[in-house]
């Protein structure tokens, strides 16, 4: 034990090691649907599926898929929010033996399309709002006409009709150009899945971003079945609990603990499309979920409601909170005004998502993402060598060891063998071990900015910015923000003669960037600091923002 101290502090229930089955992830549905055909899997603004549904729906639309040509190892693009639709596509694909993309709807079409290109799907299934932008990508990329499906026909009365309205707008002029869902899930088929290797391509995830920042994630269906195992053996979770699902589906935290792991253990998903602090309130208290994932953004903006109080959360056992650092003082206010219990946890795409948390009974600590999960091994090596083992308290680089591994970047050998060393994960954050082997995150290695949970490249926005034609150099830098965790600034040196406001910047980056990547501050400079080699130097400009925020504090 004394290798891995985190072992003393496991709850009692939770097992040091697991055994993971051999199967496709599309077996975590087969089975739940066998066990609880008549469990409720999904709950949407008050409708209800079956899990029986959800399996015959998916099974019609698989036998569609391989109708229409797909087999084994074709790719299939989701450009779709948290509802039913989302769930019977993913499965309905997995089980016609392709892999899933999931995409982020909120990208602008530039992005998109790289990641279509880049991932070489060949049919992106939507809703009507994304229609048009997938029906450009698909006839520019030469793909099979999209699939749009109707939230719709997912929604009770009367709300199915004033959506049904909407919807009908969104695809004017171009409903005879895309597929309809509905007609592919209607026949009730019996259909056997077409058998995938447990270690083969299961879903792809880009890691977010454009051009040379956006990597594919390659996760087999055997990482991402062990990672449900993990979750649930971690969070104790049981056929009579409910989630509240409000992180996307299209997000590996998303993914695999609200969508996977609920599904595994026969649980209910109560789906939420968009985030609304008001509205989740509202929904936690009239669906009593017992649990639910967020990021610390969300627990913020619950926390500003100022009514919080007199919502009634006290069906919820508890809040998973990953994907950015917590501060004590946003877990402290939460707790004291929701009255329920935050735990902490950590995870990364390239593992699938979350392999630490604090315990769900045991000892937590604030500031701490917790213990690494059952058959994960991690250890802090310093930032010099890389290799050197660190002790406690010491701070270095996080690497990891999991089954949860994923296969590698998708055509991106150079940084798959950067990432993945003598079968060590190295995260890029840095932190700390305690004696105890609670781990804590300090700083991250790499410069990305997370805003609200959401990976921005720098890069990314420094491309976006060089395009401007009066920028002279310039330069993105993550701060520190009480809010979203951190914001995004960028400093410009505009080109002589030139004059510049905020404004027309952030009109420009509004038109190139998805919005949580427009920068919220903008700095004019006469020059900017750099090393001798004539670097700009973005770490320089972030101490000079954390240094001001300490100034005026005191």
């Amino acid at each position: 034990m004394s290798g891995k101290p985190w072992l003393n502090f496991y709850d009692n229930e939770t097992p040091i090691s697991i055994e993971y089955p051999q199967y496709p992830i599309y077996e975590l549905l087969e089975r739940s649907a066998e066990k609880y055909p008549d469990n409720i899997l999904t709950i949407f603004y008050g409708n209800t599926l079956t899990y029986s549904q959800i399996k015959e729906y998916s099974d019609s639309l698989a036998h569609s898929l391989v109708n229409m040509g797909f087999s084994k190892d074709d790719r299939v693009a989701l450009l779709l929010p948290n509802f039913p639709g989302y769930i019977i596509s993913y499965y309905g694909i997995l089980k016609a033996g392709c892999a899933v993309v999931p995409l982020n709807p909120l990208y602008t079409e530039s992005e998109l399309h790289y990641q279509v290109s880049d991932s070489g799907a060949k049919l992106i299934i939507t809703i009507p709002q994304f229609a048009k932008k997938a029906l450009s990508i698909s006839e520019s990329l030469k793909l099979k006409k999209p699939i749009v499906s109707y939230i719709s026909d997912f929604l009770p009365f009367p709300l199915n009709l004033i959506m049904r309205f909407k919807e009908e707008r969104q695809l004017k002029g171009i409903k005879k150009k895309v597929g309809n869902l509905k007609e592919l899930i209607k026949s009730r088929v019996s259909f056997k899945p077409v058998k995938s290797d447990p270690e083969s391509l299961a879903v792809l995830i880009y890691s977010g971003g454009t051009t040379g920042s956006a990597k594919g994630i390659m996760l087999s269906h055997f990482a991402v079945v062990a990672n449900v195992h993990q979750i649930s053996s971690w969070g104790h979770l049981k056929p009579e609990d409910r989630i509240l699902a409000v992180l996307p589906m299209f997000h590996g935290y998303g993914m695999n603990v609200c969508m996977n792991s609920s599904i595994f253990n026969g649980m209910s998903i109560i789906l939420m499309p968009r985030f609304n602090a008001k509205e989740m309130a509202k929904n936690i208290q009239k669906y009593k979920p017992t649990m639910t994932a967020v990021v610390p953004t969300i627990l913020t903006a619950l926390s500003n409601l100022p009514d919080i109080e007199s919502y009634d959360f006290t069906s919820l056992k508890a809040v998973w909170v990953g994907a950015a650092p917590l501060t004590k003082k946003v877990k402290e206010n939460f707790e004291n005004k929701a009255k329920c219990k935050v735990i902490e946890g950590y995870g990364l795409t390239e593992a699938v998502t979350a392999i630490m948390a604090n315990p769900y009974f045991g000892k937590q600590k604030v500031g701490s993402i917790g213990l690494p999960f059952p058959d994960v091994d991690a250890k802090i090596v310093s930032l010099e060598d890389g290799k050197t083992e660190l002790r406690a308290n010491e701070n270095g680089e996080i690497i990891l060891k999991t089954p949860t591994m994923m296969l590698g970047y998708l055509n991106k050998k150079k940084e798959t063998e950067e990432t993945i060393k003598n079968g060590w994960l190295y995260t890029g954050d840095i932190g700390y071990m305690d004696k105890d082997g609670y781990f804590y995150i300090t700083d991250r290695k790499k410069d990305l900015i997370i805003v609200g949970g959401f990976n921005v490249f720098p890069s990314e926005i420094d491309e976006v910015l060089y395009m401007h034609p009066k920028v002279k150099e310039g330069i993105t830098v993550g701060i520190p923000d009480d809010y979203k965790g951190e914001k995004i600034k960028v400093y410009i040196v505009l080109k002589e003669g030139e004059s510049a406001t905020e404004d027309e910047f952030k009109e420009f980056f509004r038109k190139h960037l998805v919005p949580y990547k427009v920068p919220s501050e903008i700095e004019f400079r006469e020059s900017l600091p750099k090393s001798a080699i004539g670097k700009i130097l973005r770490k320089k400009l972030r101490e000079e923002e954390i240094n001001k925020r300490k100034n005026a504090s005191h």
